[in-house]
């Protein structure tokens, strides 16, 4: 009799675990290889920052609103940027266990991003070849303990957020550092120290896994991509219709078309582009004898700009264009079994707090007054959002519904016949764009130096632009052939003038042991990087070569004209002086004050 309670009992206890586990497997504990290997679970990136600074982290119950939102949309995987610099990633996980607590349908997890910086990050000395130990280690031992908390829920670790792309140039780091985390982090879990379903990657741009300039190509990135379970992948159209236009502009057989239709055409070609730059990637890692799945990490379309992606600039922004992207990449990658991490849920209007209406602001499929955008006008219909709330706002749609007043309010691409406007027009026509410049001196602008037969001295290759980055400031000529540069409020203003050749630059490797020399004046009393940029920006191969000007500084801005003479080696940050694309260039680093800074008498020479 004791025998058969004793078995009774253990039948019951091992019947109870049987049923616990198996509805912890079909609600809460899908596989890494699940998630990433079917349809079922689309993905979307994740901020939800609802103020213009991240100090104020949405709270457990605001993100629990988007939760819902998202949930309403089949969305069932989340990426997230920070674990431990803000309480984002931690209320986002408490939020996510409480809403599967509170209701047994809830799914949803989590591709956990760890910011990875340079030693001497957002600094005038960034130190790309080091990294920033601490805080890198930091951002990682939280990224661990996140894990073994939410097993269920964080799926997947993310090594850095474009940390190895050489625009980024306040923070980025080489491929030596994310790698060193890849493999501590697949170390741990072969250790059992994080649990072994977690899938390790690291989210970066497609030049940096190897898809654009050679200038990648090294072995510790083949080292990085054999290592990682998957690569993540960044492509944005949206931003090369600015830096790297050929595939945007309507092309003359297209001219006699309706707006509607030039603007279908061009986001077809702005979909092909991004698939071009997917397969380049998949080549290049074909090429080293490598089987590695692809999924991207990011890409999206904003809908707001009011610089270079807005009417004065390539037209790009509007909620027609941001749905067509989004419905072409949706398509394309569903058919294709890639998961694509769609940026981004909501609009966030911290990353150019200064400028409410710039292009990085207005990125989300919602805006913040709770609308939703074009791209989710029928799930407004169909009643998806019925109850549901962000803050005080239930879910309606922007322009109030009005389909009519959208798509006034759209623009075609500018005309690809359009000729360039040159800001300064003054070349030396004689020499191609690459040729090496064989001159003693490259003259910019300058009152008194003008080359001719008689001197060794020339003009840039091709005309330059004066561009304003992002419209974060102003810079134009003067009557007195000046520059200007109105200095911008927030972080990341800067301008520069930029050689006007597709992307290719100025070979002035000759003056290597040569001298920038410029007058300056300003009243501005911010610390400013002034200096040239090689390479190409969207290409992941751009670098800032500069000094910096300011208060407390060697070289100071003072309201009267003085001349400067900048040895070249002073200059260099590693740059390649066969590819100079900005011949002077301008950016904030600290202390912003909206004030002038003006410029003359622009030219190297050799010694």
């Amino acid at each position: 009799m004791k025998r058969n309670l004793l078995f009774s009992f253990l039948l019951f206890i091992g019947l109870l675990n049987f049923n616990c586990s198996n509805t912890d497997t079909s609600i809460g504990t899908k596989s890494s290889a699940e998630l990433l290997g079917t349809t079922n679970y689309q993905a979307i990136s994740y901020g939800g920052y609802r103020q213009i600074s991240r100090d104020n982290v949405p709270s457990v119950e605001d993100i629990k609103e988007d939760l819902a939102i998202l949930a309403a949309l089949d969305i069932k995987l989340l990426r997230t940027y920070n674990t431990q610099q803000f309480a984002h990633a931690a209320n986002l996980l408490k939020a996510i266990k409480e809403l599967k607590q509170e209701r047994n349908d809830f799914e949803m997890y989590v591709m956990l991003g760890a910011w990875i910086d340079c030693k001497g990050a957002w600094t005038d000395s960034p130190n790309h070849e080091e990294e920033s130990l601490e805080n890198n280690t930091a951002e990682i031992e939280a990224a661990i303990k996140l894990a073994n908390t939410y097993p269920d829920i964080v799926k997947i670790i993310a090594v850095g957020n474009e940390a190895m792309v050489k625009w980024a140039a306040s923070y980025y780091v080489q491929p030596k550092t994310i790698l060193k985390w890849v493999n501590y982090l697949q170390e741990q879990k072969k250790g059992g120290q994080i649990p072994p379903d977690t899938w390790i990657t690291s989210s970066d741009n497609f030049a940096s896994w190897g898809g654009g300039d050679e200038l990648y190509h090294v072995e510790d990135l083949e080292k990085l991509i054999k290592a990682v379970d998957f690569i993540s992948l960044h492509t944005y159209p949206f931003h090369d219709t600015h830096y790297n236009n050929e595939f945007w502009g309507v092309p003359e057989k297209e001219e006699q078309l309706s707006k509607k239709e030039q603007i279908k055409a061009a986001m077809i070609r702005a979909r092909d582009y991004a698939i071009l730059q997917y397969e380049t990637t998949a080549n290049y890692v074909k090429s080293l004898g490598i089987e590695k799945t692809i999924h991207i990490g990011e890409t999206g379309w904003s809908t707001t700009s009011n610089s270079f992606y807005g009417k004065d600039g390539s037209h790009a922004a509007d909620e027609y264009k941001e749905k067509l992207y989004h419905d072409h990449m949706r398509a394309w990658t569903t058919e294709k079994g890639i998961r694509c991490f769609y940026f981004e849920a909501f609009d966030e209007q911290w990353k150019d707090a200064g400028n409410p209406q710039g292009s990085e602001n207005h990125f989300g499929l919602i805006n913040l007054k709770g609308e939703a955008k074009y791209t989710l006008w029928d799930k407004v219909d169909a009643g998806v959002f019925k109850g549901l709330k962000r803050g005080d706002k239930s879910i309606s749609k922007t322009f109030n519904g009005n389909e009519q007043a959208l798509m006034n309010a759209i623009l075609a691409p500018p005309f690809s016949r359009a000729p360039s406007d040159y800001d300064i027009k003054t070349i030396n026509e004689d020499r191609a764009i690459g040729d090496a410049v064989s001159e003693d001196q490259y003259v910019i602008l300058h009152d008194q130096i003008t080359p001719d037969e008689k001197n060794q001295a020339t003009y840039p290759s091709a005309g330059l632009k004066l561009n304003a980055w992002e419209g974060t400031c102003t810079i134009k000529m003067q009557s007195d052939n000046s520059i200007e540069v109105i200095t911008g409020t927030g972080d990341w203003w800067g301008a520069a003038l930029e050689l006007q050749a597709e992307g290719k630059g100025e070979n002035l490797a000759a003056f290597e042991n040569g001298t920038l020399h410029f007058e300056l004046k300003g009243d501005t009393k911010s610390s400013v990087e002034i200096g040239f940029q090689t390479g190409v920006y969207n290409k992941g191969t751009q670098t800032n070569n500069f000094v910096v000007f300011g208060p407390n500084q060697k070289n100071a801005i003072s309201n009267d004209w003085q001349s400067f003479s900048i040895k070249m080696t002073d200059l260099n940050k590693g740059a390649n002086l066969k590819d100079v694309t900005s011949v002077l260039f301008f950016r904030g680093a600290d202390q912003f004050d909206g004030k002038s800074i003006f410029v003359r008498n622009v030219y190297y020479s050799k010694e």
